[in-house]
Formats: C-alpha cells, structure tokens, sequence
C-alpha cells in the first residue's frame, strides 16, 4: 500500500473551502484510490492550509493516478490557488 501526502500553503487562505471541496469530488472515482481525506490547518504558524491524506493499492495506481481524468482537473484548478507545495509519498 502506498500512502500519499501532499501539503500546501494558498495564495489565499479564502479560497481554502474551494480547495477541499475540490480534493474530496475525487473520492470513489478513481481505481486503486483506497482512501482520501483533507484536513483544513487550524495550527497556528504554520506554513501549510491544508492537507491531502490518501491511500493507494499500489505505485501503480498511485502513477496512473497522476493523469487520471477525474484528477486533472482538480490538480488545475488546486494549482492554479497554491502558492507552495510538499508532497510525501512511502510504502507500508
């Protein structure tokens, strides 16, 4: 299992609802895309608004993942909001 983790920090903090909605009309519409959760920072000082927690079955579905159609988009218009971001990626 893959475990996926991607941070960032937004040009603007408005926009942090926009970005979680987003992120989660991805679940259960993509193969090998066990789990998805996003988490909104309320961590004072921190560089980081929000976070992506997922699960894969495997690299594979993680690496199909990237271009999948469902996903494009909402890496798009997610770019397009983002000032920085960090990603985590191991295997369990």
């Amino acid at each position: 299992m893959i475990k996926h983790i991607v941070l960032w920090r937004l040009k603007n903090k408005a926009d942090v609802a926009h970005v979680k909605q987003e992120l989660e009309s991805m679940r259960g519409k993509i193969p090998g895309l066990l789990s998805l959760e996003v988490g909104v920072n309320f961590a004072e000082n921190s560089p980081v608004d929000v976070g992506l927690y997922s699960e894969f079955t495997d690299r594979a579905a993680l690496n199909a993942y990237a271009d999948h159609p469902v996903h494009v988009p909402v890496k798009q218009t997610v770019g397009s909001l983002v000032a920085e971001r960090w990603v985590l990626d191991y295997e369990v």
